[in-house]
C-alpha cells in the first residue's frame, strides 16, 4: 500500500520532478563519462602494449633514472656484438637490434615548422625493423632505404599535410639531415599520440647514434619453450652487469605509469565536475522535495488521521526519492556513455587515438547507482523527517508546513559555530603559512554560510530589497516580500550558485595573484633580455652557434640539467636535476642569496642549494657534498651558495658550473642545454637584436624566442590552463543553478495559484506578475552571487597569504572578473525566470481562484 501511495503521488508529480531528474542525471553523466573513458583507454593502451612489446628487452642502464628531463646527451647504446649473444641462448627464437631515439626533432622542409607538438607526445624516431609484433603496416609507399629516406606515422603526415615524396628534416645534436619521405604506416591499433619518423638500420645507426656498431634496444622473442622469466634470468647471465633487462609485463608496466598519470589527470578534473554537479544539484532536489511536502500538507494529514505513522509518511518521501534516484542513475549512466566517447574524439583531435570500442566495467553501474541513489535520498531525508513530524490535525488545518522555531534556532547557532570556526582556520592557516588549513577553513565557513542562508536571506535580500518598489513599484515590492517569506527556501536555491561562484572567484584570485607575483619575480631576478628554450629535445651545439653568431648579443649563457644525486655528510641521498650553467649566469639571473655567492659558485667549483635542503640535512657554506652522476661518476664539491626561499624560480634548485661537472662526467654523457640566456650588447637596439635572434634560428624552428614580455605571456598562459577548468567548473554550475531558480520558482508559481488568482482579480496585471517573478529569481541569483563572490575573494587572500612564503608575495584582485560575474548572475537569473514567468502569466484567474 505505501509503495503504491508513493508510485502514485511520484507519478502525479512527474512534472515538477523533471528539473530535479535532469541534475541527477547530469551528475550521474558525468562519473559514468569519466569512469567509462578510462576503462576504455586503459584497456586500449593495455592491448597495444601487451601485443607490441617484446618477450624480453635489452638496454642499457641509464646513469641515473627518473630524475630530471628525457632529453640529453647521446643515446644509450647497446653494443651490436650482444645481439648475437642473446640470440643463442636457450629459448630464444630471435633477437634484433632496435633503435628507438626521443633527442631528435622533425621539421617540415615545405613549411619550416616543426613536426609534433612540443607539449603533446613525444618525437620519435628510430629505425624500421619489422618484427612479429610491429604495431604498423606500411600502406602508403615503401619502407626508407639507404641515407635519403624517411617513413612516418599516418596521423603525423595527416596533420603535418604530407605525401610520399614530400621532403622532412631531422635535427639532433649530430647534425641537421634532410629526407624523402618513402612511405607512410598506419597503426593496426592505437596512436599513443607519438609523431614517428623512421629510417633504414644503416642510417639510424649514423644520424641518430653516431656509430655503426650498436642499437638503443635488443628485441627477443622466445620460442615459448621457456617462461619469460626464464629468458629474463639466462639473458642476464649471458650479457652481464649494466644492462636492463625487462619481461613483457616489466615493459607494459613502466609504459603504463606514463599514460596512467596522464589518464588520472583527465580523471580527477572530470570527477571534480561531477562532485560540483552533485553538490550543487543536491540543493535542487532539497527545495524540491521541501516544497512538494508543503503542497501536500493536508494530504499527508489525511494519511496520518486515517492511520498512517511518521515512520510510514517518512518512508513515502523516501521512496519517491529512491525512484528519482534510480531513474536519474539509470539516464545518467547511459547518458555518460555519450560523454566517454566525446572524451575519446577530443583525445583523437589532439593525437591520441582511443579505442570506439566502449569498456563499461562493474565500477560503472556501481559508481553511477550508489552515487544518484545515495546523493537523491539523502537530499529528501530532511524534507521526509519533517514531513512526519507533522501532525494530522495541524495538517488538516494549515495549507503549508508549520515552521519549527527551535529547530530555526539551532540552525542559527550552528551556522554561526561553523562559519567563525571556519574564518578562524583561514586566518590561522594565512598566518601560518599553512595552505591545507585555508582550503578545510574555506569548506567549513561555506558550509556554516550554506547553514546560516535563512538568517542571510532576512537581512542581505530585505536590504536589496528596498530599492525594488522604489524601481519597479507594485511588482518590486511583492517581490521582495515573496523572497523573504520562505528564507530557507530561498536560500538553499541561492547556495547552488554561492558554491559554483565561491570556487570560481577563490581561484581567479589565486590565479591572477600567481600571475603577477610571476612577473614581479622575473623582473627583480631575470637581467637576461631573452629567452631561448629547447622544448622536449633541447639545444644542439649548432643552435648554440648560430645564435652566437647573431649582431648585437653581449653573450650567451648555457643551462643544461643535469641528473643527479646529492649526498650530504650525515643523511639520505636526494635524487635532483641540478641546473649547470655558464659564467655568464652571473650577469643574467639575480639569485637570492641567504649565504655565500653564486660567484663563488661559478668561479671555485662549488654548487648551490636552497635553504630548506640546507636546514633539513644541516648544512652550511664550506660543507662538502657529493654529486653522483651514476655509474661511478661522482665528486665532491662545496656547498657556496645557500638560497632563500620565497622564489619560485629558485626554490628546490641546485646550481653548478658545467666546468664542475665536466670534470668527471665524460662529453658524451654531458646534456645538451635545455635553454640559453641572452643579453643584449650595451646600446643596443632591443626590438632590433630580438628579430635578429629570431632570425639566427629560422633553421631550427624547434627553438623558441622570447622576450621578457614573452616569457611572462608564457606563465600566464601556464595559469589560464587551470583557469579554464575553473570557468568550465563555473559554466557546470550554473547550468545546475539556473535549473535550480527555476524549479523553485515553478513550484512557488504552483504553490501560491490561488495567491496569483486573488493578485490578478483585485488589478494587477500580467506584465506585473511576470515582473515580479523575474525580480524574485534575480534577487536570488544577485544574492548567492554576492555570498559567493565575499566568500571567493576571503578564501583566495586566505591562499594567497599562506603562500607568501613560497613566492605568491603579490596579492591582486581581478575586479572585472567579479563584476562581470556579478552581472552576469543578474542575467542569469532573468534567463531562469523566463519559463515560470511566461506560465504564471497565461493562468485563468476564476480558475486559479477555485484552487486549494
Amino acid at each position: 500500500m505505501l509503495l503504491k501511495t508513493s508510485l502514485r503521488t511520484f507519478f502525479a508529480h512527474k512534472g515538477r520532478m523533471f528539473l530535479s531528474l535532469f541534475a541527477i542525471v547530469l551528475s550521474v553523466a558525468f562519473v559514468s563519462g569519466t569512469l567509462v573513458f578510462s576503462n576504455t583507454a586503459t584497456s586500449t593502451f593495455d592491448k597495444l602494449f601487451a601485443s607490441t612489446a617484446s618477450d624480453v628487452s635489452v638496454t642499457q642502464t641509464p646513469p641515473k633514472k627518473g630524475v630530471g628531463p628525457s632529453g640529453g646527451g647521446n643515446p644509450l647504446i647497446v653494443p651490436a656484438k650482444l645481439v648475437q649473444r642473446v640470440a643463442v641462448q636457450p629459448g630464444v627464437k630471435s633477437a634484433k637490434g632496435a633503435i628507438s631515439v626521443a633527442n631528435t626533432g622533425l621539421v617540415n622542409s615545405k613549411t619550416n615548422k616543426a613536426i609534433g607538438s612540443g607539449g603533446g607526445g613525444p618525437t620519435i624516431v628510430g629505425a624500421w625493423v619489422p618484427g612479429p609484433r610491429t604495431p604498423l603496416t606500411i600502406t602508403s609507399g615503401s619502407a626508407p632505404v639507404g641515407s635519403g629516406q624517411m617513413m612516418i606515422d599516418a596521423d603525423t603526415a595527416t596533420a603535418a599535410k604530407l605525401h610520399v615524396g614530400d621532403r622532412i628534416r631531422a635535427i639532433n645534436e649530430l647534425g641537421t639531415f634532410d629526407y624523402t619521405i618513402s612511405g607512410i604506416a598506419t597503426f593496426t591499433g592505437t596512436n599513443p599520440g607519438a609523431t614517428l619518423g623512421y629510417l633504414d638500420v644503416p642510417t639510424a645507426q649514423h644520424d641518430l647514434l653516431g656509430t655503426a656498431n650498436g642499437f638503443t634496444s635488443i628485441e627477443v622473442f622466445g620460442t615459448g619453450s621457456a617462461s619469460n622469466d626464464r629468458l629474463k634470468s639466462e639473458i642476464t647471465a649471458a650479457i652481464g652487469t649494466g644492462y636492463d633487462v625487462k619481461t613483457a609485463a616489466q615493459q607494459k608496466a613502466d609504459n603504463g605509469k606514463d599514460v596512467g598519470s596522464f589518464l588520472n589527470f583527465m580523471k580527477d578534473a572530470m570527477l571534480g565536475f561531477a562532485f560540483i554537479s552533485l553538490l550543487v544539484g543536491g540543493f535542487l532536489i532539497v527545495n524540491t522535495f521541501s516544497m512538494l511536502v508543503a503542497q501536500r500538507t493536508r494530504e499527508i494529514g489525511l494519511m496520518r488521521a486515517l492511520g498512517g505513522s511518521r515512520r510510514q509518511v517518512n518512508r513515502s518521501v523516501l521512496i519517491e526519492a529512491l525512484l528519482l534516484g534510480v531513474i536519474g542513475s539509470t539516464l545518467g549512466m547511459l547518458s555518460g556513455l555519450g560523454v566517454a566517447v566525446l572524451l575519446i574524439r577530443l583525445m583523437a583531435m589532439v593525437g591520441m587515438k582511443i579505442s570506439s570500442s566502449l569498456t563499461i566495467g562493474a565500477n560503472v553501474p556501481i559508481a553511477c547507482y550508489g552515487v544518484g541513489i545515495i546523493v537523491t535520498v539523502l537530499a529528501a531525508w530532511l524534507p521526509a523527517r519533517r514531513a512526519g513530524k507533522i501532525s494530522p490535525m495541524a495538517a488538516l488545518r494549515e495549507h503549508g508546513a508549520p515552521v519549527d522555531k527551535a529547530t530555526n534556532r539551532k540552525r542559527i547557532v550552528l551556522g554561526l559555530v561553523l562559519t567563525v570556526l571556519g574564518a578562524a582556520f583561514q586566518v590561522v592557516g594565512a598566518m601560518g603559512g599553512q595552505k591545507g588549513e585555508v582550503i578545510g577553513g574555506a569548506s567549513v565557513t561555506m558550509i556554516g554560510v550554506v547553514v546560516l542562508g535563512p538568517l542571510l536571506v532576512t537581512g542581505v535580500v530585505g536590504l536589496l530589497g528596498k530599492v525594488l518598489p522604489a524601481v519597479f513599484g507594485t511588482s518590486g515590492t511583492l517581490a521582495q516580500r515573496n523572497t523573504v517569506r520562505n528564507p530557507r527556501r530561498t536560500g538553499a536555491t541561492a547556495a547552488a550558485l554561492m558554491i559554483g561562484l565561491t570556487l570560481v572567484t577563490g581561484f581567479s584570485v589565486v590565479a591572477s595573484s600567481t600571475v603577477s607575483s610571476s612577473n614581479a619575480h622575473i623582473d627583480r631576478s631575470l637581467a637576461a633580455d631573452y629567452l631561448v628554450d629547447g622544448g622536449q629535445t633541447g639545444l644542439t651545439s649548432a643552435m648554440l652557434a648560430s645564435v652566437k653568431r647573431t649582431p648585437g648579443l653581449d653573450h650567451v649563457t648555457e643551462e643544461k640539467f643535469v641528473m643527479s644525486t646529492l649526498t650530504p655528510p650525515k643523511g639520505p641521498g636526494t635524487d635532483l636535476a641540478i641546473t649547470a650553467v655558464s659564467p655568464s649566469i652571473l650577469k643574467d639571473l639575480q639569485v637570492p642569496a641567504g649565504s655565500g655567492s653564486m660567484a663563488a659558485v661559478i668561479n671555485d667549483g662549488g654548487i648551490s642549494i636552497d635553504q630548506t635542503f640546507a636546514t633539513q640535512n644541516n648544512l652550511k657554506v664550506g660543507d662538502m657534498i657529493t654529486v653522483d652522476y651514476g655509474k661511478g661518476w661522482t665528486q665532491s664539491v662545496p656547498v657556496r651558495l645557500i638560497t632563500t626561499e620565497g622564489n619560485p624560480f629558485f626554490d628546490r634548485q641546485s646550481f653548478i658550473a658545467i666546468s664542475t661537472v665536466a670534470k668527471v662526467l665524460p662529453a658524451d654523457r654531458m646534456p645538451v642545454d635545455g635553454a640559453f640566456f641572452v643579453k643584449a650588447a650595451s646600446g643596443a637596439d632591443k626590438a632590433r637584436t630580438y628579430q635578429a635572434l629570431q632570425d639566427s634560428l629560422t633553421a631550427y624552428p624547434l627553438a623558441t624566442v622570447q622576450d621578457r614580455a614573452g616569457f611572462k605571456q608564457l606563465s600566464q598562459q601556464r595559469v589560464s590552463v587551470l583557469l579554464n577548468l575553473i570557468y568550465g567548473l563555473l559554466a557546470l554550475a550554473i547550468i545546475v543553478a539556473v535549473l535550480g531558480v527555476i524549479n523553485t520558482l515553478a513550484l512557488s508559481v504552483v504553490e501560491r495559484t490561488r495567491e496569483i488568482g486573488l493578485l490578478r482579480a483585485i488589478g494587477l496585471s500580467r506584465r506585473q506578475l511576470r515582473s515580479m517573478i523575474r525580480l524574485e529569481s534575480v534577487v536570488i541569483a544577485v544574492f548567492g552571487a554576492l555570498i559567493g563572490t565575499g566568500l571567493g575573494v576571503a578564501w583566495g587572500i586566505a591562499d594567497q597569504r599562506a603562500e607568501k612564503a613560497t613566492g605568491m608575495n603579490v596579492l591582486s584582485l581581478p575586479v572585472t572578473t567579479i563584476v562581470v560575474v556579478l552581472l552576469l548572475s543578474a542575467v542569469v537569473g532573468l534567463l531562469a525566470a523566463l519559463v515560470p514567468a511566461f506560465r504564471a502569466g497565461r493562468m485563468n484567474v476564476l480558475t486559479a481562484i477555485a484552487s486549494d
